[in-house]
């Protein structure tokens, strides 16, 4: 495969962005809640948290961390079930609903590579966005926030990658 750069971008990075954000003025009508606002953007940059910071059984939470994120990112999974794994996730159960309607969306999936755990509730997660399997979006990074003992794909990681098309959506 030829990668043509332009601005230090590949072609496979622009296409998969676009991808995963067709859907922004889909989006953009999405009615609010009158929730509060998740913000944030997709990637962060924190200070390594101190050893002792992270949750009773790190192994676990690794796991679940990973299965969650693999789910909630997985075109085959219902909406019902994203909703479950996303932080406050009824708020965005309109953005979640477009999203499965999408056939570029269906194409999109993403793979954990790493977890470094916060606290006992929160994990920085390094990922892999993937565009028909091809990764799009390598080193991307959001956060997992543990919520009613179920590790969940934050609202400040979605919301960020929304926001990356340059687009506000309510509930975000």
């Amino acid at each position: 495969m030829v990668v043509d750069r332009r601005g230090g971008r590949s072609r496979l990075t622009v296409l998969g962005a676009v991808a995963v954000l067709a859907l922004a003025p889909a989006l953009a009508s999405c009615s609010d809640d009158g929730g509060t606002n998740g913000g944030g953007t997709a990637s962060s940059s924190s200070s390594s948290p101190p050893a002792s910071a992270g949750p009773a059984d790190p192994a676990a939470a690794k796991a679940e961390i990973t299965r969650n994120w693999t789910a909630f990112f997985d075109p085959g999974t219902p909406v019902a079930e994203k909703v479950r794994l996303l932080e406050n996730g009824e708020r965005l159960r309109p953005v979640l609903a477009a999203f499965a309607a999408d056939k570029n969306a269906a194409m999109t999936s993403a793979k954990v590579t790493g977890v470094d755990f916060t606290s006992a509730a929160g994990a920085n997660v390094t990922y892999d966005l993937l565009v028909g399997g091809n990764p799009a979006l390598p080193g991307a990074q959001g956060t997992s926030i543990l919520q009613n003992d179920t590790w969940k794909v934050s609202v400040k990681t979605l919301c960020g990658l929304v926001e990356l098309s340059g687009v506000t959506v309510p509930g975000c």
